[in-house]
């Protein structure tokens, strides 16, 4: 049963680099796990209010887990400058720490593009974490507009994740193309599963529902029937 209609809290956690902006879409009191979903770059616009990441964050919640969403240092209200993804593995696990202080659930953490890419790093290395999904996996290089060299991802810490793991990207991603992906996904151990959604480009434009289907769908076979 997808649940709806829980609150919304706005706050700030303790990070590494200062406070963190955050919203807590509250869960159901017997909720089984909790959750936090990470945004895309932030020297692209990326912010906890990203579109993709609101929609995977509905998944989430409508199964009644407690999920979080927060900006990474030096986006929105947050305290400190941009890392380039280094600091900001940090910020995930204080954000981690704040989830399993408050609910004392086991975790789940999804995140979006440079969201997924930094996060991973923190959550695959957490005992905490029991699953990860991972939406638009940037395993081409971004090319910022402030004139910065490309980043290229390191993913080789993910062949030693053997948590369960979703990647869900849009087959039109430019920021994921087909042939590396599946390369990526080929290299990591199970459990995992691969969703390619056809017609979706990097942030799944006009394709929102069909992401929201295979977040819920993995969900529900990983999470809810395996507790």
């Amino acid at each position: 049963m997808i649940a709806s209609g829980f609150s919304i809290r706005s706050f700030f956690l303790d990070g590494p680099a200062g406070r963190l902006e955050a919203l807590l879409n509250a869960g159901a009191e017997n909720a089984t796990h909790a959750a936090v979903v990470c945004h895309p770059h932030p020297l692209f616009g990326g912010t906890l209010h990203n579109k993709v990441v609101f929609h995977i964050m509905k998944a989430l919640n409508g199964f009644g887990f407690p999920v979080l969403r927060f900006n990474f240092r030096g986006t929105g209200l947050s305290q400190g400058e941009h890392d380039h993804g280094v600091g900001e593995v940090e910020d995930v696990r204080a954000a981690l720490d704040w989830l399993d202080a408050e609910f004392h659930l086991p975790l789940i953490f999804a995140g979006f593009s440079f969201g997924a890419a930094v996060g991973l790093r923190t959550a695959c290395a957490d005992g905490r974490v029991r699953a990860a999904i991972a939406a638009g996996m940037p395993v081409a290089p971004e090319i910022a507009d402030t004139g910065e060299e490309p980043r290229v991802y390191d993913f080789d810490f993910l062949r030693d994740c053997t948590k369960p793991k979703l990647f869900v990207s849009g087959a039109r991603d430019r920021f994921g193309p087909r042939a590396r992906l599946e390369a990526l996904v080929a290299a990591v151990p199970e459990p995992k599963k691969l969703v390619l959604i056809e017609g979706a480009d990097h942030f799944f434009a006009g394709r929102l529902r069909e992401l929201r289907e295979a977040v819920e769908g993995w969900v529900r076979e990983q999470v809810i029937n395996a507790h």
